[in-house]
């Protein structure tokens, strides 16, 4: 699963298994800091999907409203 993985991330970054291995690492938490920045996104995007418009309340002066 690890070999599939790494190359979905790209191309091999280094002749050397251990210096790849930690490449790939270095990609998978890019990734997975992406998506979970993205998925927060959406979320607070469908939370607030049809909040309606928000009621202004006067304070009795009617210049700043």
């Amino acid at each position: 699963m690890w070999h599939l993985w790494s190359k979905a991330l790209g191309e091999k970054a280094s002749d050397h298994n251990r210096e790849a291995d930690l490449i790939a690492l270095i990609r998978t938490f890019i990734f997975v800091s992406y998506f979970l920045t993205n998925l927060f996104i959406v979320a607070g995007v469908v939370r607030h999907w049809n909040d309606g418009p928000k009621q202004v309340f006067s304070s009795g002066n009617n210049r700043y409203n």
